[in-house]
């Protein structure tokens, strides 16, 4: 083979994607990484060994094509999210970036727009622009929250063709109450979708998009494993909504395309949900642990409900972000002037970045 010598530019790329560089956050070796919102914790062994079973009898039958409906994994997400829901209201991917490229594919599209709360999860417009629609940002409040009339408001004028509300929030970590979700539906003509990537962080008491439900064909509320069942490299996401939205979704998925092991491991998980989510409390304690030294730094951290805190007053987040990096720590830049993020990882990685973000305050 000869060396390449085209670039991106010598290729027929599509005009709107050119110029756009592929999505990604910093990857490197170093002994804290709290940079992505993952889970930390590792899967505990009992069920790691459980997990292991299951795909073991999934490879023995690996030379067929996985079932294409899923129904063991359908099942299995109905009955952990409970609400009365039914396996023909689930449906699950590659991650919820695949399950939301769904629903962008269905629902979005050329000449189409797609509208979120700005800041928020940074993939909605990529995905948006790849699945060729438009994305169009609304407005927050200063705090980051959104009231549920000047949401409706922004809502009728923008006339997007699909809603994205991020609950709680990424990456700010805020809440975003249910009448806010009410009064977007009442004033969307197309599909809302409320992800909660992260509501297994928030308060017991909480209440989830699945109680709206009921009679609201146009709404879907997304969720992923990655987070709270500790399962980033594992690759599942999935939605509740309508039995007709899930129609939808059936028209651009490809076939087969949640493998067979995949199927197994995640099924396996959701029968030791009470274990995997054992690890919540842990990560919540830690969340609140940094909020509290934050403050006692001089920093001024926000509200969170997610695994993740975002703190402003820093003066030169670059200059931070490296202080932190050369001593061993890997938090996140996501691009709000005078902010950070991090993730909220064990006591031990917690102790780290405190420490480390301690020792640039005090020069050592």
């Amino acid at each position: 083979m000869g060396s390449v010598t085209a670039s991106l530019g010598d290729l027929p790329l599509r005009d709107d994607l050119r110029g756009l560089t592929p999505y990604g956050a910093p990857q490197a070796p170093l002994p804290v990484a709290l940079n992505v919102n993952e889970n930390t914790h590792p899967v505990p062994d009992e069920v790691a060994s459980d997990i292991l079973d299951d795909i073991a009898v999934a490879l023995r039958e690996v030379n067929r094509y996985p079932d294409r409906e899923f129904t063991s994994l359908r099942e299995a997400f109905a009955d952990y999210l409970g609400h009365g829901l039914e396996p023909g209201q689930i449906w699950a991917g590659n991650g919820s970036n695949e399950v939301l490229q769904h629903i962008m594919q269905a629902f979005g599209g050329p000449g189409r727009t797609v509208f979120g709360f700005a800041p928020t999860y940074s993939m909605y417009p990529l995905i948006a622009q790849g699945t060729g629609a438009q994305w169009v940002a609304g407005q927050r409040e200063a705090d980051y929250t959104i009231t549920a009339e000047e949401a409706a408001a922004q809502v009728e004028q923008a006339d997007p063709d699909i809603v994205m509300l991020c609950s709680p929030n990424n990456p700010t970590g805020t809440p975003l109450r249910l009448d806010v979700v009410e009064a977007v539906y009442e004033a969307a003509r197309g599909i809302v979708v409320v992800d909660e990537a992260y509501q297994e962080f928030a308060p017991r008491d909480a209440s989830s998009a699945l109680t709206l439900l009921d009679g609201r064909p146009r709404l879907a509320v997304s969720r992923t494993m990655s987070k709270a069942f500790a399962f980033a490299g594992a690759r599942v996401g999935y939605l509740a909504a309508d039995p007709a939205f899930i129609d939808a979704l059936r028209l651009v998925r490809l076939p087969y395309h949640l493998s067979a092991l995949t199927q197994a491991a995640a099924v396996a998980a959701l029968r030791n949900a009470d274990t995997m989510l054992g690890m919540v409390d842990e990560i919540v304690e830690q969340r609140d642990r940094i909020t509290a030294t934050l403050e006692a730094l001089g920093y001024q951290p926000h509200e969170s409900w997610s695994n993740f805190v975002l703190f402003g007053g820093v003066a030169d987040p670059r200059a931070t972000f490296e202080a932190l990096y050369a001593r061993g720590v890997l938090i996140r830049d996501v691009g709000i002037p005078h902010h950070l993020r991090v993730t909220a990882g064990t006591e031990a990685e917690t102790t780290a970045f405190l420490d480390a973000l301690a020792s640039i305050d005090s020069g050592a």
